[in-house]
């Protein structure tokens, strides 16, 4: 049965900004009402910045509303000027129409997949012919009202292609489609993306005759005031051969205390008691990082999975926790080592270990390994060398077959890593 929780929710997570009629909408949400949002395929991963509206629409789901989600198979062949500065490059429909494919799996992970409705616009947009397009869906729309829509008008001194001008018209034409087809009555998205909604509310009372709604949810940045979703390697796609499930981990582990809170509500599925529980520990004890690592765990545990989130955590565990490096898995450790000192050797001609520390940044000279062995400070693969000892590297060390880490007091590490072998499962060389 639907709720009339859900905006009392969408206030407290933080996932509510504007809303054109927020009275009435309360009102509308004593009944079971269908909200939408777009996604557009401009690469063929979601990004992060991306789950923000996809929980939005979990969020409508769980208080017993319906969900669409459009992949913007045809919007993305023309291009939004939402927040863009310039004209975006445009992909030819082969390439827009296999990212369409890869998003729409990543959308139904993430939402309840027997409630989803997932369309593709190219389905009516690219049935539409040029005149169909002018005379019954343009003839809605006046250009000086379409000048004053921010997305428009903060285009105009850079330039606005005609193309690009075109995209308020077909996005509400969306919004008509949908309300014809299925009774959508909600659309949901960024702020940045106002002035585009509320052209599709007026679209669909002037097409249909309906009385419609829009609900626009912030654009995220940190407290810092840094752009939100992007890393030093840049960033975070929910792909995992584009960002692995260690890097997306650690992305979130590594969140500024302040945003912890606030990350929390708007990209886990947690009660309000539970998160709530989580904040009063993450505030009275923040050395212990415990809302940092349970809002790493949950959103990992969304976008990847359990088996993926286990293997993060225990390869962690292994590598700063001194565990069994031998119990991880061995993908797991490259990905988490992957920017730590390295190099490359062959099993048949495997070099001394101190010339490996000296080669790796452990030790400044051979003499200085030998001092490192000798006094107890050494460890193969998280087991201590025994003080006074001589090690030597055999096939034996190198976990999996491909990989062998050395490491110096408790937190400096490197890798050793077998010449040719490749990171099974995503494509990367080792």
């Amino acid at each position: 049965m639907p709720t009339t929780d859900l905006i009392a929710d969408l206030e407290w997570r933080g996932l509510l900004k504007q809303c054109s009629d927020l009275e009435a909408l309360k009102v509308a949400l004593k009944t079971q009402q269908t909200f939408y949002c777009g996604f557009d395929p401009t690469a063929d991963s979601l990004h992060i910045g991306n789950l923000l509206p996809l929980m939005a629409l979990r969020r409508v789901q769980e208080h017993g509303h319906k969900a669409i989600a459009i992949v913007g198979g045809g919007t993305g062949l023309i291009g939004d000027p939402s927040g863009k500065a310039n004209e975006r490059t445009l992909n030819t429909p082969e390439t827009v129409a296999a990212f369409v494919k890869r998003i729409e799996a990543q959308i139904r992970s993430i939402l309840v997949p027997d409630k989803t409705i997932i369309e593709n616009n190219a389905d009516w947009i690219c049935q539409l012919s040029a005149v169909e397009l002018l005379r019954d869906v343009g003839k809605n729309f006046t250009i000086a009202w379409m000048l004053a829509k921010e997305s428009v008008s903060a285009r105009l001194e850079s330039g606005i292609s005609f193309t690009e001008f075109t995209y308020m018209i077909l996005q509400s034409y969306d919004f008509v489609v949908l309300n014809e087809r299925h009774g959508c009555t909600v659309q949901i998205g960024g702020s940045d993306q106002w002035g585009n909604m509320t052209a599709g509310i007026d679209l669909v009372r002037k097409m249909r005759g309906q009385q419609t709604y829009v609900v626009t949810f912030p654009l995220i940045t940190t407290s810092s005031g840094k752009k939100f979703g992007k890393s030093e390697a840049g960033a975070i796609w929910m792909d995992p051969a584009k960002t692995s499930p260690y890097a997306f981990y650690q992305f979130w582990v590594n969140s500024e205390d302040p945003d912890v809170p606030r990350f929390l509500r708007q990209f886990t599925l947690l009660s309000h008691e539970e998160i709530e529980a989580i904040e009063a520990e993450h505030n009275a004890n923040p050395g212990q990082r415990s809302g940092h690592k349970r809002l790493a765990a949950e959103v990992t545990r969304l976008v990847h999975g359990e088996e993926e989130l286990q293997k993060v955590i225990l390869a962690s565990q292994a590598l700063f926790g001194g565990a069994d490096l031998a119990t991880a898995d061995v993908g797991t450790l490259i990905e988490a080592t992957a920017s730590a000192p390295s190099t490359e050797v062959d099993l048949a001609n495997i070099p001394q270990v101190a010339d490996l520390l000296v080669t790796l940044g452990l030790a400044t000279s051979k003499g200085d390994a030998g001092r490192l062995m000798k006094g107890g400070g050494f460890y193969i693969n998280n087991q201590q060398v025994d003080a006074g000892s001589v090690p030597t590297l055999s096939a034996d060390h190198f976990l999996g077959g491909r990989l062998c880490i050395l490491r110096k007091g408790k937190k400096s590490y490197a890798t050793v890593r077998v010449a040719g072998q490749f990171l099974l499962g995503r494509g990367n060389r080792l």
